[in-house]
C-alpha cells in the first residue's frame, strides 16, 4: 500500500463529503489488494457507504444514490447511499457484504460497521448470496475461456472458493472476501493450495500476467465448485422479505436521523 495514494484517498473522501453534503460512514478497499492477490500495478479500488443529509431524504425530488469520481492514476473512488446498499443487500446482492468484510479500511465508524455487519448476517439470504457468487464466478470463467487471460482465473477462483467456504460453514451467511482467509477455512488438497500460491506469487511480481493455460488443480476446483453449488444452492421462490425490509428500514432511519 503506497502511503501517498492512501493519503490521496482520504483527501478525495473529504472532498466528496464537502461537495455532496454527505457523511462517509465506511470506506474500504474492494479490489485485488483486499482480495489477497494484488499485482504491482493494481488499482486502489476504494468503495464507500455514505449517509446523505436529512433534507435530501425528505424531499419529493429524487437524487442519485451513487457518487462516482473520475479515476485518477491508480485511484478509483466510488460509493453508494446507505439506502441503496440496504436495498441491494435485501435483494441478495453480496457487494455490501463484501465491503463489510474487507480487511483494508480507509475510513470508518467501527460502531457503524459492526452493526451493519450484524444486520447483514441477520437479513441476507444465504441461498441468494451463494447464487450471486455462482453467477459472478461463471461469468468470469466464461471470459477466461474466451481470452485466456490469467487474471480472470483469480476472478473465477475467489467466487468458487467463497462457495466452498459457504458449503463448509452451513450456519454462516457471510463469507470472507480475502482469498487466503477463505482457503484457511476450507479443507483443500495440497496440490490446489500449492497451485494457488504459485499463481499468486506470479501475479504479485508481474504487471501483466498475459494469457495461458490455467493450472489443472485450479481449473478442476473451479469447475467442480460451480457444479456443486448449482445443486447445493438451487434457485428458489423469492423469500418473504417483510422482516428484512423492516429491520433495514429501522437501521436506515436511525442512521439518517443521527446524521441530521
Amino acid at each position: 500500500m503506497d502511503p501517498t495514494v492512501v493519503g490521496s484517498i482520504d483527501v478525495e473522501l473529504a472532498r466528496v463529503e464537502r461537495k455532496h453534503r454527505v457523511s462517509v460512514r465506511l470506506a474500504i478497499e474492494s479490489g485485488s489488494r483486499a482480495w489477497g492477490f494484488p499485482s504491482p500495478d493494481s488499482d486502489y479500488d476504494c468503495r464507500f457507504v455514505y449517509v446523505g443529509n436529512l433534507d435530501t431524504y425528505l424531499s419529493p425530488w429524487r437524487t442519485r444514490d451513487v457518487i462516482e469520481t473520475p479515476p485518477t492514476g491508480l485511484l478509483d473512488v466510488n460509493g453508494w447511499d446507505l439506502a441503496k446498499a440496504l436495498r441491494l443487500l435485501v435483494a441478495g446482492n453480496a457487494v455490501l457484504i463484501e465491503w463489510l468484510m474487507s480487511p483494508i479500511v480507509y475510513r470508518g465508524d467501527a460502531r457503524f460497521r459492526d452493526e451493519l455487519r450484524a444486520l447483514a448476517e441477520e437479513v441476507a439470504d444465504r441461498n441468494r448470496v451463494a447464487r450471486h457468487y455462482l453467477h459472478l464466478g461463471r461469468k468470469q470463467w466464461e471470459l477466461f475461456d474466451r481470452n485466456r487471460s490469467l487474471k480472470k482465473v483469480f476472478y473465477s477462483l475467489r467466487p468458487a472458493m467463497a462457495l466452498r467456504w459457504l458449503r463448509a460453514h452451513p450456519g454462516a451467511t457471510v463469507a470472507p472476501m480475502h482469498l487466503p482467509t477463505l482457503m484457511a477455512g476450507c479443507d483443500l488438497d495440497t496440490d490446489l493450495v500449492a497451485a494457488v500460491a504459485e499463481l499468486t506469487a506470479l501475479k504479485s511480481r508481474t504487471r501483466e500476467m498475459g494469457s495461458g493455460a490455467v493450472p489443472v488443480p485450479i481449473a478442476a476446483f473451479i469447475e467442480s465448485e460451480f457444479a456443486l453449488a448449482a445443486a447445493a444452492f438451487p434457485k428458489t421462490a423469492a423469500p418473504d422479505l417483510d422482516r428484512a425490509r423492516s429491520r433495514t428500514a429501522e437501521f436506515f432511519r436511525a442512521e439518517a436521523t443521527a446524521a441530521a
